[in-house]
């Protein structure tokens, strides 16, 4: 995700909405992130959660999800996954 600041939206807003037509832009004052800066396609497929990605609290998380995470950790805590992934 692209950065930029305040000053930089207010300089070159056409170069900034540009990039924030392909993918959503942080938009940073006094360097900490403030805004987002997104096409209203993209608001609207996440308003309308047509985007799949989600995340979850681990306490909230779906018992399926929860059967491949502590699937995966206990793979990763037999030492297997890390050298066969290149």
């Amino acid at each position: 995700m692209r950065q930029f600041t305040t000053g930089d939206l207010n300089k070159q807003v056409g170069d900034v909405t540009d990039v924030a037509s392909r993918e959503p832009v942080i938009l940073t004052k006094h360097r900490k992130p403030r805004f987002v800066l997104m096409s209203y396609e993209h608001y609207e497929r996440m308003r309308i959660g047509g985007d799949p990605r989600r995340a979850y609290h681990v306490s909230e998380m779906p018992e399926e999800h929860t059967e491949l995470f502590a699937a995966e950790i206990d793979r990763l805590a037999r030492g297997e996954g890390y050298d066969d992934e290149r």
